[in-house]
């Protein structure tokens, strides 16, 4: 029932805001990734600061991902109403893990938010896999328990999916946004697809391990680099985190950490350093 009631008040709230669309702000800047490495966490702290705008109804719009055919209109009546940044220099935003890791999306970013700068957070890319399981099956778009069977299925699973969605760009593959395990974990080579149309000027990349222990400290590199004003300090803690019953067993983890080794320090030029998981 309450789903139900919630569900209504998105849709009048929805319907109201593509009358007003022309009207609406577009984000300055967005959180674009990578799943599973605190983007809920950092979404919510940046919302509570008085200068900035969070989409009116859910943290992640998904439109230059999965709704990019329904059209801008569509994407700005997710958001305020511009007459508030008439009052002061107010920043939108919103945060959908996807765009990081789809292939068109930065392309669109580019192309449709002129100026918009991306954050994007790092995080261990095993213990992401992991978690990213754990969070797939209990949403329902997993159906193998095991992780270290759907590991070995990824590669199968995924074949060809990517070509699908350069060649269609209205294609939706239901394998590549959920059972990327150890695909979303290569963060360098998503992060070297935003460099050329972006800059590195306008991308700051986040390692989740030092933002979790010192989240004082990010947070204010984070509003340094979209030239906000520190206004007091939001409560940080870990939001959308999956328990697991089980750990991992320690030569899977030894085998995939191996794996992501080179990956991993190709992160260096954009940390200013090893990640915090390798050092």
């Amino acid at each position: 029932m309450r789903a139900a009631v919630k569900r209504s008040a998105h849709a009048v709230s929805f319907a109201a805001g593509r009358v007003t669309a022309a009207g609406r702000m577009l984000p300055s800047f967005l959180i674009v990734g990578a799943q599973r490495c605190g983007t809920t966490s950092l979404y919510r702290a940046l919302a509570r600061h008085p200068l900035v705008a969070k989409p009116v109804l859910r943290k992640g719009v998904h439109y230059f991902d999965v709704a990019y055919g329904r059209g801008l209109p569509w994407y700005r009546a997710h958001f305020p109403m511009a007459a508030r940044r008439e009052r002061g220099r107010v920043l939108a935003f919103e945060a959908s893990p996807y765009y990081l890791f789809h292939p068109l999306a930065p392309a669109r970013i580019a192309r449709d938010l002129p100026g918009v700068r991306l954050i994007a957070l790092v995080r261990d890319p095993v213990e992401r896999a992991f978690s990213a399981h754990a969070h797939e099956l209990a949403r329902g778009f997993e159906t193998e328990p095991s992780f270290e069977r759907a590991v070995e299925l990824e590669e199968q699973r995924l074949a060809g999916a990517e070509e699908r969605l350069r060649g269609h760009p209205g294609h939706v593959s239901h394998a590549h946004r959920h059972h990327g395990y150890l695909a979303r974990g290569r963060y360098a080579e998503q992060l070297a697809r935003l460099d050329p149309l972006f800059g590195r000027e306008r991308v700051l990349v986040l390692d989740s391990g030092d933002f979790f222990r010192h989240p004082e400290a990010e947070y204010g590199r984070v509003l340094e680099f979209l030239g906000l004003p520190r206004l007091g300090d939001p409560p940080f803690g870990v939001h959308n985190a999956r328990h697991r019953p089980e750990g991992m067993p320690r030569r899977l983890r030894e085998r995939l950490a191996d794996r992501f080794a080179p990956m991993d320090a190709l992160l260096e030029p954009w940390l200013g350093g090893p990640p915090s998981w390798r050092r």
